[in-house]
């Protein structure tokens, strides 16, 4: 980790904006965000890439966040968010390899990381992932300023894609950034070398006894 650098960013963003980003380095973003919790609505963005078939919105150079809220829909359709929070970002997994270079995502994000096939797919497309503050939800919905579009109504709330306009989303924490390096996969690293040493002591103490 190279220490805590604060950057305030607006969407759209370009290369150099995520390149110049490292791991442990505070973000805060501005404009208009993307979120969705449900991995159906995952697994729809891709089918209709794979067909050539227009997404609700055009994600390219944009964030895609993992995040799931408690709204209210009025009698129009307008959609109100009360309160957002992340979600688990590993159970996609599976697709977002696939998706960060097909979206021409620059940042996506949630609590919980994603793996090593992810983390490469982001340095060769130029993306960064962002881990929300865990129980931040108050300080999260602040950033909210309205909700500017929403895709696929014919899903349940929280699996539509919305579009929405935030205003300082953060502090957010970059975890894996477009160079390859996750904290992630350090931490695994830690508590695998941590857990040889221990084996090790454990087994001169078995000897000396």
């Amino acid at each position: 980790m190279t220490g805590t650098v604060e950057h305030d960013l607006r969407l759209p963003l370009s290369e150099a904006d995520v390149r110049a980003l490292r791991v442990g380095d505070i973000v805060y973003v501005s404009g208009e965000i993307h979120s969705t919790a449900g991995i159906p609505t995952h697994v729809r963005m891709l089918e209709c890439l794979e067909r050539g078939e227009a997404l609700p919105f055009d994600l390219r150079n944009g964030a895609l966040f993992h995040l799931g809220s408690y709204n209210i829909e009025d009698a129009n359709g307008d959609l109100q968010i009360l309160y957002m929070n992340p979600t688990t970002s590993t159970r996609f997994n599976d697709l977002m390899p696939k998706l960060i270079p097909a979206l021409g995502l620059r940042a996506t994000g949630g609590k919980g990381g994603l793996d090593a096939r992810s983390a490469q797919a982001m340095k060769e497309a130029g993306c960064v992932y962002l881990s929300f503050l865990g129980g931040g939800a108050p300080i999260l919905t602040d950033a909210v300023k309205r909700v500017t579009g929403i895709g696929w109504r014919d899903m349940i709330s929280h699996y539509r894609l919305v579009r929405i306009e935030v205003e300082r989303l953060g502090p957010l924490t970059v975890a894996i950034d477009a160079h390859g390096n996750s904290v992630y996969d350090d931490t695994i690293k830690a508590m695998q070398e941590k857990r040889a040493s221990i084996l090790a002591e454990l087994r001169a103490d078995r000897e000396r006894s």
